[in-house]
């Protein structure tokens, strides 16, 4: 039975997760390879349901950081049952902006949650579906705060709880990813995403024609 590919993307908010994304999928495409792009929380009608509750309710600014730990991973059994693995069994290539090391980083490090439980109900949640790969778009909290600012320029204010946290909060969240990065140098490589789109797009490509046996130079997403 083929076997596709499993790539997450990681990272504190404007990091550029979204964009190297969509550009990813773009160049996997012109080579003719099937891809699927997903979000979490998220990526299924019960986990958009989820997502909207955890971020942009109105009704829940007293949620708890346990409650928030499991209605994540609600939200992420069945993206996996759903569509990960079916996708990957038909051999496509599935890019998710987020799984579990956001847990580990927002919950765990950033909530202040035990992070060995934490892997326990990910474990639950998820069963033997690992990414192959975790791209980690590293961004100082300075950097990510002026992208944040920069994005909502012009726009339509769409609440997010996560995004109300204070700058101590975030600081701990990118601890936490780079904590996870240094226990899985394997799986997880950091990115620098501090550079220009281009740049980053370049790096994530170098990861990428590892995996898929491609030059790093091979077609541009453009």
């Amino acid at each position: 039975m083929a076997h596709g590919l499993f790539i997450t993307f990681e990272g504190t908010e404007g990091g550029g997760k979204t964009t190297q994304i969509q550009l990813l999928a773009t160049r996997l495409r012109k080579l003719g390879r099937v891809c699927k792009t997903l979000r979490e929380p998220g990526g299924t009608p019960i986990g958009e349901e989820i997502r909207h509750t955890l971020k942009h309710s109105i009704h829940n600014q007293a949620m708890t950081p346990e409650a928030e730990l499991l209605l994540m991973n609600a939200s992420r059994a069945q993206l996996v049952r759903e569509v990960i693995r079916p996708a990957l069994s038909l051999g496509e290539i599935v890019l998710c902006d987020r799984f579990f090391d956001s847990t580990l980083a927002y919950q765990g490090y950033g909530r202040g949650l035990d992070t060995e439980f934490i892997r326990r109900v990910i474990d639950f949640a998820v069963g033997e579906t690992r990414p192959d790969l975790t791209l980690f778009l590293s961004v100082p909290v300075e950097v990510s705060e002026g992208r944040r600012r920069t994005r909502e320029e012009g726009k339509p204010v769409i609440r997010d709880r996560f995004e109300e946290a204070d700058r101590a909060f975030f600081e701990r969240v990118e601890t936490g990813y780079k904590s996870v990065a240094r226990l899985e140098p394997g799986r997880v490589k950091l990115i620098d995403a501090t550079g220009s789109v281009e740049q980053v797009e370049g790096a994530v490509w170098s990861h990428l024609a590892l995996l898929l046996n491609a030059p790093e130079d091979c077609r541009t997403s453009r």
